[in-house]
C-alpha cells in the first residue's frame, strides 16, 4: 500500500467529510488544496494549513487556480439546499466541471467520489451489496446515478476513480437523531434498519481507497457500519443513554425527503476485502457512546 507522504490531494466540497480528510491528509505528510464556496469554511481551512479556493464548483473559474494532474482528488460536494435544481448543479455539473478541468490540465491518480446508498430502491429487508442494480427511484436518487455515470465515463479525467456509496452519516457535531430523542419525535420507522456510516471511518476508507495499489479500482463500493440494527433498536438504546422515555415514531420522512427510506441492510463486505479497511465504530454503540462520553 502506498502512502500519502508528498502527494498532491484536491478535494471538491470541503464541508462535514472534506475537512476531515483534508486533516488527515496533511497530518499524514500530504499537500492538500481544497475548494468551497463557503469562505467563512475557507478560512477555518486555511488557518489549519490547507491551501483554499473559494468557487462554485459548477462554475470553471476556478480552472486556473487548481494545478492539474493532482495525485488525487475527492469530490464530496453536498447540495447545499435549494431543491431539485441546486442538486443537480451541486452533483452533475459539479462532477462535468472536474472531469473538464481534469482533461485540460492533466488527469488524477485517483478519482474518488462520495455517492449515496439512496441510488439502491431495494426494501423489505434485503441485504444489498454492490452487485444490485441502482434505480432512480427519487428525483435526488436520478441525480446521483448520472453523477456515478459521469464518474464511471470520465475517461481521460483519471487514470483509476472509485464511487463511494455512503450509509447515514453521523459523527462529532451531527446530533440529528439524538436530538429527535430528546424530543420524543423519532422520523421515519422503527422496524426498518437504519444503516449507518460514522464520518471517521468514511474518512478511513476515502485515504485507504487514496492508497490502494495501482492494480485496484475502477468500482463502486458500500460504506456502512456493521450495525444491521432496526432504527426501533437504536433509538430505545439512546432513550436509556439518554434517561429520556421512549419515543414515538412518526412514520414520515426525515426533513428534505419525499419518503421513508426501504428497509434494507446495506452490506460493506467488499470495500473490507478491497481496501482492507474496517470501521473503528462497527456498531451504533460505539460511535454514540463517542458522542455521549463527556
Amino acid at each position: 500500500m502506498d502512502t500519502l507522504a508528498g502527494k498532491r490531494l484536491v478535494i471538491f466540497g470541503c464541508g462535514y467529510v472534506g475537512a476531515a480528510v483534508a486533516q488527515r491528509a496533511v497530518a499524514a505528510g500530504a499537500r492538500v488544496i481544497a475548494l468551497t464556496r463557503n469562505a467563512e469554511k475557507a478560512a477555518a481551512l486555511r488557518a489549519a494549513g490547507i491551501e483554499t479556493v473559494v468557487a462554485e464548483l459548477a462554475d470553471h473559474r476556478w480552472h486556473a487556480a487548481i494545478a492539474g494532474a493532482p495525485d488525487g482528488v475527492l469530490n464530496c460536494v453536498s447540495s447545499g439546499g435549494g431543491g431539485a435544481e441546486a442538486y443537480r448543479r451541486s452533483y452533475v455539473d459539479g462532477l462535468r466541471s472536474i472531469i473538464e478541468w481534469a482533461r485540460a490540465r492533466g488527469p488524477a491518480e485517483t478519482l474518488i467520489y462520495t455517492s449515496s446508498t439512496s441510488v439502491y430502491a431495494q426494501g423489505e429487508g434485503v441485504i444489498v451489496d454492490e452487485s444490485m442494480p441502482t434505480v432512480p427511484s427519487s428525483d435526488r436518487a436520478a441525480v446521483l446515478i448520472e453523477a456515478e455515470r459521469l464518474v464511471r465515463e470520465g475517461g481521460a479525467a483519471a487514470r483509476r476513480w472509485w464511487i463511494l456509496r455512503l450509509a447515514g452519516i453521523y459523527g462529532p457535531g451531527r446530533f440529528h437523531l439524538l436530538e429527535q430523542v430528546r424530543g420524543g419525535e423519532v422520523a421515519g420507522v422503527g422496524t426498518h434498519h437504519l444503516n449507518l456510516i460514522y464520518r471517521d471511518d468514511i474518512v478511513a476508507a476515502v485515504l485507504a481507497a487514496f492508497t490502494a495499489p495501482a492494480s485496484q479500482g475502477n468500482e463502486a463500493l458500500n460504506l456502512a457500519d456493521d450495525g444491521r440494527a432496526l432504527k426501533s433498536e437504536i433509538v430505545g438504546w439512546l432513550a436509556t443513554e439518554l434517561g429520556a422515555p421512549p419515543p414515538r415514531f412518526t412514520g414520515a420522512p426525515t426533513g428534505g425527503r419525499r419518503a421513508v427510506t426501504p428497509d434494507r441492510v446495506i452490506a460493506n463486505a467488499r470495500a473490507k476485502a478491497v481496501l482492507g479497511w474496517r470501521p473503528a465504530w462497527p456498531t451504533f454503540r460505539e460511535g454514540y457512546a463517542s458522542l455521549l462520553s463527556p
